[in-house]
């Protein structure tokens, strides 16, 4: 049986502004969403059954049933086309759980770009987008996994050209403790510090910060130790992603890179890429 394949690919967030808490529980905010050239990995083929199969390095008590986001994914693109075929979906997890780089949202993402060309249903990449996006803030510019600013809860898009980014080679890099985004995003003290610049993208990520980063960083001090370390590294811009407690740095040659992997705790994960 032919098998198709597709990258999960990490999600960062070059910045990150809360804006306002919303009546409903959600928050509004403005963000620059950037990716990297590698990610989880998922592989499919037609069956006559729809199943989902995990390994991987943190692939380990991972539901593989009908809450798993791949699966919500799956299904939710086979009520709306009405699609009869099934598929055998193997994911592999190469990125920690929880970690602020997309996780389950990109394996969502990747999931309905794999089965949209699996199934043949040739929707475009802004249906799924639509589609999917009452399963996670995060799926839409997932789908898209190009540079872009999103506003709202995160699935207002707008794709922007990033051909100006000078630093591409990117180091993600991981405490292996993971951070409740529900409980961060509780703990928001209510004060909008202003919106993400809107000029060009690299002078808006530079100019930007995240507003979940010391939140963050009180529940998981190991993030501000990561982000010492990446300072000392000298990289254009170094950050914490989403609500962590991935942090990431971006280098613009790979031997800065590479000097700055040999600095990290050896306990903490890391993956050194570039942006896509």
């Amino acid at each position: 049986m032919p098998v198709d394949a597709e990258t999960a690919y990490a999600k960062i967030n070059l910045a990150l502004h809360v804006r306002r808490r919303r009546e409903d529980g959600y928050h509004d905010i403005e963000t620059l969403f950037a990716f990297a050239q590698h990610g989880d990995q998922l592989q499919a083929s037609l069956s006559d059954t729809l199943d989902l199969t995990i390994d991987g390095p943190f692939g380990s008590g991972l539901s593989t049933d009908d809450d798993n986001l791949v699966m919500q994914a799956a299904n939710r693109l086979r009520a709306h086309f009405s699609i009869t075929s099934g598929a055998s979906i193997r994911l592999t997890k190469n990125l920690p759980i929880a970690s602020g780089i997309g996780g389950g949202s990109a394996d969502a993402a990747a999931a309905a770009r794999l089965l949209n060309r699996l199934w043949d249903i040739q929707a475009s990449e802004q249906e799924l987008a639509d589609i999917l996006a009452p399963l996670g803030a995060d799926i839409p510019a997932c789908i898209f996994s190009r540079t872009s600013f999103g506003s709202g809860t995160g699935t207002a898009l707008e794709l922007r050209d990033d051909s100006n980014v000078p630093a591409r080679h990117l180091l993600l890099v991981n405490p292996l403790q993971s951070v409740s985004t529900g409980a961060i995003f509780k703990a928001w003290d209510g004060q909008d510090k202003g919106p993400v610049a809107r000029r060009d993208i690299w002078q808006a990520a530079l100019s930007g910060r995240n507003d979940l980063e010391t939140i963050a960083a009180g529940i998981c001090p190991a993030i501000t130790d990561i982000l010492d370390v990446l300072a000392r590294a000298n990289p254009a811009m170094a950050r914490m992603s989403g609500s962590g407690a991935t942090c990431f740095a971006l280098f613009a040659d790979a031997e800065d890179l590479e000097a700055a992997i040999s600095r990290l705790d050896p306990l903490w994960w890391s993956m050194g890429t570039q942006l896509r």
